[in-house]
């Protein structure tokens, strides 16, 4: 019968140790709440000061609970609230040092007593972002925006603003830009997107069209899982493709 160790400074080292997570282990902890996340993504935030994971002798990044707690908060603040990096870096000090914290509320519209959305609003995926805010949020200039732009990586709504994922959009084309891989490198992957998103559209479009208000929930609720899916499947086709494991 194996005996448990005394405590000590070698035990509580070890069990540190056994508490750390690859990136591999965090990405999969994470998309179930967050189904667009990426390694590239995580190694953005790395990048951008959000988390210090620790780092074996052989260069392989190790994540504490508490660094995948904080990578939580970051998602879910750029999710629900569009802030730009800065400003959730300042929350998360702010948090740090015990300081309450208000984030702003994302306005969403409302809908009528039948559940109906009202005519001239779109639904609950109706949240905005100016290009001022883009910009900033993404911290790049016109000339930037307007190039990705012309390649249908970015598209303005028609009064003007952008879907807020645009913003998740801007900090992934940055970051892929760090590699040498250009705006214009990155039409084929939106064409494979807007096939995939074809693809998840007529699954969900009977239900989309259904009078009653739940089914057409329902139909909300399907085609976000089945794009997580498509993301899932995406990135493991990819590593297939390029024989490469996550670390």
């Amino acid at each position: 019968m194996l005996q448990t160790p005394s405590g000590g400074a070698g035990s509580g080292t070890a069990a540190a140790e056994g508490r750390l997570m690859s990136i591999g282990t965090v990405l999969n902890v994470l998309r179930d709440e967050f189904p667009e996340v990426t390694i590239s993504k995580i190694r953005f935030l790395e990048s951008e000061g959000l988390i210090e994971p620790q780092r074996t002798p052989s260069g392989y990044r190790k994540f504490s609970p508490e660094d995948v707690e904080r990578l939580g908060h970051v998602l879910r603040m750029q999710r629900d609230h569009y802030l730009p990096l800065r400003v959730i870096r300042e929350h998360l000090d702010a948090l740090e040092r015990g300081e309450p914290v208000q984030l702003p509320s994302v306005g969403r519209p409302r809908s009528d007593a039948d559940g109906e959305t009202p005519a001239g609003v779109q639904g609950p995926t109706a949240a905005r972002v100016g290009r001022a805010e883009l910009l900033a949020a993404a911290e790049v200039d016109e000339e930037q925006l307007a190039e990705w732009e012309s390649y249908g990586l970015i598209a303005p709504l028609p009064d003007g603003g952008y879907d807020a994922e645009a913003v998740t959009v801007a900090a992934l084309v940055v970051e892929l830009g760090r590699f040498g891989i250009e705006p214009r490198h990155l039409r084929a992957m939106k064409a494979a997107a807007e096939r995939d998103a074809g693809l998840v559209d007529q699954v969900v479009a009977p239900l989309r069209r259904h009078r009653n208000p739940q089914t057409r929930a329902h139909a909300e609720a399907r085609a976000k899982e089945l794009a997580g899916l498509t993301v899932k499947l995406h990135s493991a086709l990819v590593q297939t493709a390029l024989g490469v494991r996550l670390h």
